[in-house]
């Protein structure tokens, strides 16, 4: 398997990328090359700081551009042509490389997916799903849109469906996942317009949907796929990654009060750790872009080496399945469903 790495996006590039890369090399492996593109000069000397690199897997393709994370997306994929994230998607599209993983600015990620890549047939836009640790240890929910497309149609949300229970399917080793439709209640007639069209439409296709569901269902894990536009998954998100760091801190805090919780604190180390590593996103791998005809990794800007590295193996895993050929067919199964429904269901 191979992995083309954008080795310039993200708050921390490239030493965290590069770290991420280094330990991907020497520990896994199923991946028998990783290409470090960006600055030659600035990764080589990332490198450097690690003698104990296995180099046999590790490749610098040069990029002499890079995007940022506050420039517009699609125009600056226009613009920089030679850009770490445009040369990371033509080594997909050359078949090059098997995956790529970009902690950079993802609708960067995704305008230069689409330009690049293209579509896959039938799916009018790609989406970010991102998986959120949940009460059950290896049932985590696929949340989609998670900041692809922030005004969306009803048809979108109803492919969304699809290609997250495709995905959680075939990567996630769910055998029938169970979608639901964020909405602000699970009665059947709750929601906006567009959630109430998309809502009829998920009646009608070959998913295992079980109807709306709220904000507290997220993190049950009774729902495998949980769909929504990219605002309110972004948002979603970005909150729940807050409430994270903001537990623990709290938990610290309240821990180092006095000795006698100090004492309370140590004997309770074990099972501290185990709530820490359940809570920590950087162990899901990032988020795949799904509805593109190649597997791209989106990880957030903000990403340590321990989350590069494991976007690599989630990378790799996706790659490995493939997911191009089944949600063609799932999406044009989808069609003729939607086309088939009555008039007044159809958005």
């Amino acid at each position: 398997m191979k992995i083309a790495l954008d080795a310039m996006g993200g708050d921390h590039a490239p030493h965290e990328i590069v770290h991420g890369a280094v330990d991907a090399a020497n520990r896994l492996k199923d991946v028998s090359c990783i290409f470090l593109v960006g600055d030659e000069a600035a990764v080589n000397a990332e490198l450097a700081k690690h003698p104990k690199v296995n180099m046999d897997r590790l490749k610098v393709v040069h990029a002499p551009e890079a995007i940022g994370m506050d420039e517009a997306p699609a125009q600056a994929v226009r613009k920089k042509k030679l850009c770490s994230i445009s040369i990371c998607m033509e080594m997909v599209k050359r078949k090059e490389a098997d995956a790529m993983v970009s902690a950079g600015n993802s609708g960067a990620v995704a305008a230069s997916a689409v330009f690049t890549l293209g579509r896959i047939p039938g799916v009018t836009r790609p989406a970010i799903a991102t998986a959120l640790p949940t009460r059950l240890p290896h049932r985590p929910t696929l949340l989609l849109d998670a900041g692809a497309n922030t005004d969306c149609e009803a048809i979108w949300l109803t492919q969304f469906a699809v290609m997250g229970a495709t995905y959680s399917q075939a990567v996630l080793k769910q055998p029938v996942p169970v979608v639901g439709l964020l909405s602000i209640g699970s009665e059947d007639g709750k929601g906006n317009e567009m959630t109430k069209k998309a809502f009829q439409l998920m009646q009608k296709i070959d998913v295992n949907f079980r109807g709306n569901v709220e904000g507290h269902d997220l993190f049950m894990g009774e729902m495998d796929v949980v769909v929504c536009d990219g605002f309110v998954g972004n948002a979603v998100i970005k909150t729940a990654e807050s409430v994270a760091k903001a537990v623990g801190y709290w938990i610290k805090k309240e821990f180092f009060l006095d000795p006698v919780r100090m004492f309370g604190a140590l004997l309770l180390k074990g099972a501290l750790q185990t709530l820490r590593s359940r809570m920590d996103p950087e162990i899901y791998g990032g988020a795949p872009l799904l509805g593109v005809p190649g597997t791209v990794f989106i990880t957030h800007g903000s990403s340590s080496h321990r989350a590069i590295y494991h976007a690599i193996i989630a990378a790799a895993a996706a790659a490995a399945n493939n997911l191009t050929d089944t949600i063609t067919k799932r999406i044009a199964a989808m069609e003729v469903m939607v086309a088939d429904a009555p008039p007044a269901q159809q958005a």
